[in-house]
């Protein structure tokens, strides 16, 4: 794993929040100058660490979607069967987040779709369809509380 210094972190922490703040701002907050926040962003992106630069959507200001946390339970865990697992879910667009997990439930996924047919349809596709899926249990979400992004301080600060 590469580590980071403070000034990376601290480059990360302004990105997490705003990640269209130029770079003329950054180095003045944190005292370096423009180049080498630009050379240090160039290199996060470049290894991965930073991995994606997104804009974030309210899709409750655009449309209306039904959000799904499903349980999965699988029939064996065979590694091959579990890759597998891994390889449907991981391609298929509804599926916001994928946790291979530990418990009695082998996976946690965050499903968003537009209506309970589509979800009828997504389970035909991606559950029934896979015959080492034990069964599964669906809760929906009836209101967002909390849905954050961003690394906390404390773990930016310990991979100075």
């Amino acid at each position: 794993m590469k580590s980071l210094d403070r000034f990376d972190t601290a480059i990360l922490k302004i990105l997490q929040k705003d990640n269209l703040t130029p770079q003329r701002d950054i180095g003045e907050k944190i005292g370096l100058s423009a180049a080498a926040v630009q050379r240090r962003i160039k290199r996060m992106r470049e290894s991965g660490i930073i991995k994606a630069d997104v804009s974030v959507i309210d899709i409750n200001k655009i449309h209306h979607c039904i959000t799904l946390i499903v349980e999965i339970f699988m029939e064996s865990e065979k590694i091959e069967l579990l890759d597998y697992a891994k390889s449907v879910f991981t391609s298929t667009p509804e599926v916001q987040q994928c946790y291979f997990v530990t418990g009695t439930s082998n996976f946690i996924l965050i499903i968003l779709v537009p209506s309970m047919k589509d979800y009828e349809v997504l389970t035909r596709k991606i559950f029934y369809s896979n015959k080492n899926i034990n069964h599964f249990r669906t809760m929906v979400n009836m209101d967002i509380l909390k849905s954050n992004l961003e690394l906390p301080n404390e773990i930016l600060e310990q991979l100075e």
